[in-house]
């Protein structure tokens, strides 16, 4: 761990600082996963990922209310990265469709800068939504996993996950004219 992420890590409540053990290798596998469609010679590797978000999150300086807090908080973190790093590297995909995409799928094939305000827009019309995609997507968590981390059942998860792909691949085509 670098002097910065050590730095960082001093200032997380007691709260954080027991659990990030116990979610420290989850978060690594997901960001792997994640990260394995990414195309070849990328530098942003799995453990930068997870190491980017924890930074950002010691910063927040939270108390982080249990491990479902924290793993939403975590693949806020890891989707506001993966876009920064998008706009960064202006990787603007033509393909805009969520319909194919499912957990640790392709996210190659989903314009992110798109996705984003049209995430910001899902959010501010129904929350629950969007902490289902931004799980699911970005945090690469499995529909029982994002069921158990969100305290509801996988009925409702697999339901909002359908509706929210089909409201954002609505949203994203109006915005582009498509």
């Amino acid at each position: 761990m670098s002097a910065d992420a050590h730095n960082s890590a001093t200032e997380l409540s007691g709260e954080a600082e027991r659990i990030l053990p116990a979610v420290y290798e989850e978060l690594r596998r997901l960001a792997r996963a994640r990260l394995s469609q990414e195309p070849a010679g990328l530098t942003l590797q799995p453990t930068g990922l997870v190491h980017e978000a924890y930074l950002r999150l010691a910063k927040e300086n939270q108390q982080w209310q249990n491990k479902a807090h924290f793993f939403a908080a975590a693949a806020v973190a890891m989707r506001r990265i993966l876009i920064e790093r998008a706009r960064r590297k202006r990787v603007v995909r033509d393909a805009r469709s969520l319909t194919d995409l499912e957990s640790g799928g392709d996210p190659e094939n989903v314009d992110l800068l798109a996705l984003d305000p049209a995430l910001d827009k899902l959010c501010r019309f129904d929350r629950r939504l969007a902490d289902v995609v931004q799980l699911r997507f970005f945090a690469g968590l499995s529909v029982e996993q994002t069921a158990e981390v969100m305290g509801i059942a996988e009925r409702t998860v697999k339901r909002d996950w359908n509706f929210a792909r089909a409201w954002l691949k609505q949203e994203m085509e109006s915005d582009t004219g498509h």
